[in-house]
């Protein structure tokens, strides 16, 4: 399955992985975040080829990640800047990172940290459920499906039932 055949996929999460599932989609993610618009800017932090960026840079843009943006008229050359539905993915990759920190360590020092605007000091992320502020983990939140046939499908056998 090609990653562009899950764009009409029901569910989001496929949707999203259909969007943000390669490491190339997700590291120029990372650099916009860190402040990086350019198209040479990109390629240059990430070592990634020009056919690659471009082609990734304008899936972001055709999904509504990311708007270009002309900042010079001779050569028109165009900048990359976050929208509002790219802003929105700043909680992902801030959970995304912090999970690698703990789970994956590295013997060097961490590129990078999130940062409160308002303390200065690195933040935890702690995903909350909006209505109630409870902390969203396995142990507080079960995953369930919608379709009946499904859910049926995936319980045990009952005890001295034949199947």
């Amino acid at each position: 399955m090609k990653w562009n055949d899950l764009n009409d996929a029901a569910c989001p999460l496929a949707r999203t992985m259909g969007v943000v599932g390669d490491r190339w989609t997700l590291l120029i993610l990372r650099e916009c975040f860190l402040g990086v618009r350019r198209f040479d800017h990109f390629q240059k932090r990430l070592g990634v080829t020009r056919h690659l960026l471009a082609e990734r840079l304008k899936r972001l843009e055709t999904i509504g990640v990311l708007e270009r943006r002309p900042y010079q008229e001779r050569p028109l050359r165009h900048e990359y800047r976050l929208t509002a539905a790219g802003k929105e993915f700043a909680p992902v990759l801030l959970a995304m990172q912090d999970w690698g920190a703990r789970n994956l360590p590295s013997e060097e020092p961490q590129p990078f940290a999130f940062v409160s605007r308002e303390t200065g000091k690195i933040v935890t992320p702690v995903v909350t459920d909006h209505d109630t502020g409870i902390e969203l983990n396995h142990r507080s939140v079960s995953m369930v499906l919608f379709n009946e046939q499904e859910q049926e499908s995936l319980k045990p056998p009952r005890a001295g039932s034949q199947k």
